[in-house]
């Protein structure tokens, strides 16, 4: 028996050293090494801009060099983007009809991308008119990866968007062989980035379900490394960290690339076995991180960095004519019908006026500055009118500074890049409606009262100053709001009508986020734009602003406009700082805060007056009760 044993044992041992040696070389222990050069979030930057300390940023020639000297070091990296690759300058003017950003990185090598909520802001049939442009080109072209994002079954056009995504080869995932190794990529839009593309026509799929679904099945089709492109973002607050989440409800991602949050990760964020990388927005870095690792799922990391895109790299002489070539294009096909060059000047500034820093109230000249744009422009096309005229613009729209020195078209256009007009070409128009004195009051309590709970809907406003404290009771912060008129350098206060009706002007994004104001308020706040028969409006397209010859009025080019009418004077001094017009008091001055309530302060101190008689009522009885106990001793 014993010896049936020892013979049994024998045969299992070399069995199982058989079936070692029938494994590929050194599978059992073998470690690979894996570097990833990485994007997100470029936003069209083909350009280098200046980053307001004196140096520049960005500029995909540049770029280029920065990659090829990676691809030295690591012959074998891959390149990728996690999206938002469109909309941020000039030349994605171009998007629809030329798709220079997925043919310049074509260009640049890139193996794979995936889409943001921004390649919709031409809507569904731009994103398709943008992919069968890039196609017709017949250029090199990365991988478009989107696994949970598609027509929706409503969608009257899906069936011609489906068919440009089929022609471009659109897919869940890709394998990709490099090096010995089999890579498995997928791409993902995130839940944030789907509600930030109301116009997309596009559903969304779970992403925790999808991705799942995409690792499976790269798996079993013999990845070995599962890559994730997410559009979806990280966040300090765990619970809107949407690619933390990710991380930890899908098994078996080794890598997440993250975009959307414009987040900078220095180091990478490791949760469980997965890596979660970003390189911050608009082509201000070019990542890179090298992982070594095993089958069997162990992970070490080896190097990671962000490499600054700046004036210390040169260009790649091939891609900076190639972006030329877009800006002679923009010029014949989009500044023409405006009388404007790429590069023309406009005008000067002795001074910086940086985007506004989300979350701070106190105001941003950047933004005042946009806001009486919109108005100048209004007023200029209604000469003589007579009226008040009320603007407004946010915070979300405000995408780039303008920086001292020479200001120009493309640095006008670059502040307020997105979205399309009526008219099928880039840029929001100014759209014009009339709210009562009552709701004009109401715009600047949501700057007031909305803003902490959601900092891109901070306002700024031009032809409005009011007064705030943050102390006083949520939507009853405004205490103090009048109109004023602008003349000679002197500000002239009116006193606003709660009945009357007053013309307002912004940008069609922000007056369709306008109709949200009761829901994100919780009902507390209401506004109800109306046109100058005090009608309620359904379709801001009704609203659009035209000039003499027809034309829509972009946001960009009314503040080009504004800009331009300075000329050689350069932009006035008082733009250098917020100029007064939103008061924000810190005061905890009883008065102050209980000045001209309304009903929520009312409200509030019903309650604590109920609160206090029933306190009182109830400190009686027993006393009452206590006094009876003491005579009965």
């Amino acid at each position: 028996m014993r010896l049936k044993s020892r013979l049994a044992g024998l045969v299992l041992l070399t069995m199982a050293l058989c079936a070692l040696l029938a494994l590929p070389a050194g599978a059992a222990s073998e470690t690979y090494t894996t570097t990833v050069l990485f994007t997100h979030d470029l936003h069209s930057h083909f350009l280098p801009q200046s980053d307001g300390a004196g140096g520049e940023t960005g500029g995909y020639a540049r770029l280029m060099t920065a990659l090829e000297r990676e691809r030295a070091e690591h012959p074998d990296a891959l390149t990728l983007d996690a999206g938002d690759f469109s909309v941020g300058s000039l030349i994605h003017t171009l998007y629809t009809t030329q798709a220079p950003e997925l043919r310049t990185m074509g260009a640049m090598g890139y193996d794979a991308v995936t889409a943001g909520n921004h390649e919709f802001d031409h809507r569904g049939t731009g994103f398709a008119q943008m992919l069968a442009s890039a196609v017709q080109s017949g250029d090199p072209l990365p991988a478009l990866l989107m696994a949970n994002y598609a027509p929706a079954p409503d969608n009257p056009d899906g069936l011609d968007i489906r068919r440009a995504m089929s022609a471009y080869g659109t897919r869940s995932y890709l394998l990709l062989e490099r090096g010995g190794v089999t890579y498995g990529i997928f791409g993902l839009m995130g839940e944030q980035s789907h509600e930030y593309a109301p116009d997309s026509g596009f559903a969304l799929a779970d992403p925790a379900e999808s991705a799942q679904r995409c690792v499976d099945a790269l798996r079993e089709q013999g990845a070995q490394f599962i890559i994730c492109l997410s559009h979806s973002g990280t966040n300090e607050r765990k619970k809107l960290s949407e690619d933390e989440q990710l991380a930890e409800a899908v098994e078996g991602i080794d890598l997440i690339i993250s975009g959307h949050s414009h987040t900078t990760l220095t180091q990478p964020i490791v949760s469980g076995d997965t890596y979660i990388v970003s390189a911050g927005a608009y082509c201000q870095n070019l990542g890179s991180i090298t992982l070594s690792w095993t089958p069997g799922g162990e992970k070490e990391l080896v190097d990671y960095h962000l490499t600054p895109i700046d004036e210390s790299l040169p260009e790649d002489r091939e891609i900076a004519a190639l972006v030329e070539q877009w800006k002679e294009q923009v010029e014949a096909a989009y500044l023409g019908r405006y009388g404007l060059t790429y590069d023309q000047v406009l005008t000067t500034s002795g001074f910086s006026l940086p985007t506004p820093q989300s979350g701070v109230q106190a105001g941003s000249a950047l933004g005042e500055l946009t806001a009486d744009a919109f108005r100048w422009m209004m007023e200029g096309l209604q000469e003589g009118s007579g009226g008040p005229i009320v603007a407004i613009t946010a915070d979300g729209v405000l995408r780039a500074p303008l920086p001292a020195g020479a200001l120009t078209t493309s640095q006008a256009f670059d502040v307020l890049s997105m979205g399309v007009g009526e008219d099928g070409t880039s840029g929001y128009p100014l759209v014009t409606c009339y709210l009562t004195g009552a709701e004009l009051k109401a715009v600047a309590e949501i700057d007031a009262s909305v803003t902490p709970l959601m900092p891109e809907a901070q306002l700024y406003l031009s032809g409005l100053e009011y007064a705030f404290n943050p102390h006083r009771m949520i939507f009853d912060r405004v205490y103090e709001a009048d109109l004023y008129r602008a003349y000679e350098g002197e500000r002239f206060r009116e006193e606003i009508d709660d009945e009357a009706l007053y013309q307002v002007v912004t940008g069609m994004y922000l007056a369709q986020m306008l109709t949200t104001v009761e829901d994100r308020s919780f009902g507390l706040i209401s506004l109800t734009p109306k046109n100058a028969a005090g009608e309620p409006i359904d379709d801001f397209s009704q609203c659009v602003v035209y000039d003499g010859g027809g034309n829509e009025v972009k946001e960009w080019y009314a503040l080009a406009a504004y800009l331009q009418s300075f000329g050689e004077d350069g932009l006035p001094e008082h733009y250098a700082r917020p100029d007064g017009r939103k008061t924000v008091s810190d005061s905890w001055n009883p008065i102050q805060l209980l000045r001209s309530p309304g009903w929520p302060t009312l409200a509030a101190l019903a309650v604590l007056v109920l609160a206090a008689a029933g306190i009182t009522v109830l400190v009686r009885a027993l006393l009452r009760r206590h006094r009876r106990r003491h005579r009965g001793w």
